[in-house]
């Protein structure tokens, strides 16, 4: 079956794929959605992240040797989760694979009123052997620059990782699995306060402190989003950018906009 992907293209009948990534884009600020999607203006890139694809790679292997298996992680024994078990599923490494969501047997769903394809690349689901549902997971990444004590999600700039978590757990409802209301953020922060040496003679060691931060999802707004967005790609006329965006306000500034 074709697909519609990249620029959006009015004339063609088929789901418009959007990952979460670009959905949220269109949540900080319709215009620069505008800009890339309808418009087709490509922004600048910015390097990936390596050191947090490490972490995510390294804590995926660890709960690998786990997955579907009747114990748990050890990690999970101590924090008092011993009946969430890493899941097992026939096609759990396509859903982490964020770049191909599109294709067959991803982690997508079609949401018919706004004939939007949403998808994305997971990083984990936790089955509960108690009851029977399952949890979606989010490895997070970070070095806290000030001992603050375990990481909490109250930062206001987090809000992204909890509407991804949303919209993730709503592609897996839709799709016709049981999925708990309740996800798990895993939490890797890089301690730079821990007195510890970090050169050896051969290698540098890091230790990081783990957090595992339980999250109520909230799916109130995808439907109302989506809706949205799918009137927004039929605009010809390009909408403001938001107040706090950084590109907007650059243009502004620049006197080229």
């Amino acid at each position: 079956m074709p697909r519609h992907r990249g620029k959006f293209d009015i004339n063609k009948k088929e789901p418009y794929e959007l990952s979460r990534s670009k959905i949220e884009n269109f949540i900080q600020c319709p215009a620069c959605f505008f800009m890339q999607q309808v418009e087709g203006i490509k922004f600048p890139t910015i390097p990936g992240f390596n050191i947090n694809e490490a972490t995510d790679i390294l804590l995926k292997k660890d709960f690998d040797k786990y997955r579907g298996a009747a114990k748990t992680h050890p990690f999970l024994r101590k924090m008092g989760y011993e009946h969430l078990v890493p899941f097992k599923h026939k096609y759990f490494d396509l859903w982490t694979q964020s770049l191909h969501f599109g294709a067959e047997n991803r982690l997508n769903y079609d949401h018919k009123p706004s004939n939007i394809r949403v998808g994305g690349g997971l990083d984990d689901v936790w089955f509960n052997i108690n009851t029977k549902k399952l949890h979606v997971v989010d490895y997070k990444s970070t070095s806290q620059k000030k001992d603050l004590g375990p990481i909490t999600l109250d930062d206001k700039w987090k809000s992204t990782y909890k509407r991804q978590m949303d919209l993730y757990t709503w592609i897996l409802l839709n799709k016709g699995f049981d999925v708990d209301h309740v996800g798990f953020f895993l939490y890797c922060d890089g301690d730079r306060f821990n007195g510890k040496e970090f050169l050896g003679e051969n290698i540098a060691k890091m230790e990081f402190k783990i957090t595992l931060i339980p999250y109520k999802v909230n799916m109130e707004w995808i439907d109302q989003t989506l809706n949205k967005i799918h009137e927004i790609l039929r605009k010809k006329i390009r909408p403001e950018h938001s107040e706090f965006c950084e590109f907007g306000n650059f243009l502004k500034n620049s006197n080229y906009f």
